[in-house]
């Protein structure tokens, strides 16, 4: 099972937006993806609703997509907050990830993908090495999401490819 983690919890997010191509694109090649979006669940605490998501997208996933804006130089809080809340051993150990970084910024989020890199690492996750970080995200898609860059769309597409044969 692949589950797809859109890595923020602020509505209407590009993130998301961003999410949602992934998810196409990934429909697109055969996959059935699952997506865990924070917009949605609660991840501060280990309640009933938490533990839920948790065995229905989290444990049964042998793949991972993560999809994560840049804040301050790094991943959102509320992604490491998923990681602390989490049985870390039956939600990540043994398991395999992508990423993709988006920021306003020139890095793309080069900084906070190598900082999920490490978190990913020291929980046992072995993380594929193609990492996508799009810069000025506000030019590679429209206000309702749309990936407008075809170079764009295109490593996308590569980078889901090699990660399904991962």
């Amino acid at each position: 099972m692949l589950t797809l983690i859109s890595g923020t919890a602020r509505p209407g997010s590009r993130t998301r937006k961003l999410a949602d191509n992934y998810l196409r694109l990934l429909r697109e090649q055969g996959e059935n993806p699952h997506l865990f979006c924070l917009e949605e669940y609660g991840v501060w605490q280990r309640d009933a609703a938490f533990i839920q998501a948790e065995k229905e997208l989290l444990i049964p996933a042998d793949k991972f997509i993560f999809i994560v804006p840049e804040y301050n130089g790094s991943i959102p809080g509320m992604l490491k907050m998923l990681y602390d809340n989490s049985d870390i051993k039956k939600c990540w150990w043994g398991k395999k990830a992508m990423m993709t970084g988006l920021a306003d910024g020139r890095a793309g989020n080069l900084r906070g993908l190598d900082h999920l890199t490490n978190i990913l690492n020291y929980l046992h996750v072995n993380v594929y090495w193609n990492k996508i970080p799009l810069s000025r995200i506000g030019t590679e898609m429209d206000e309702n999401g749309k990936l407008l860059q075809p170079a764009t769309i295109a490593a996308i597409a590569e980078q889901i490819a090699g990660f399904r044969k991962f």
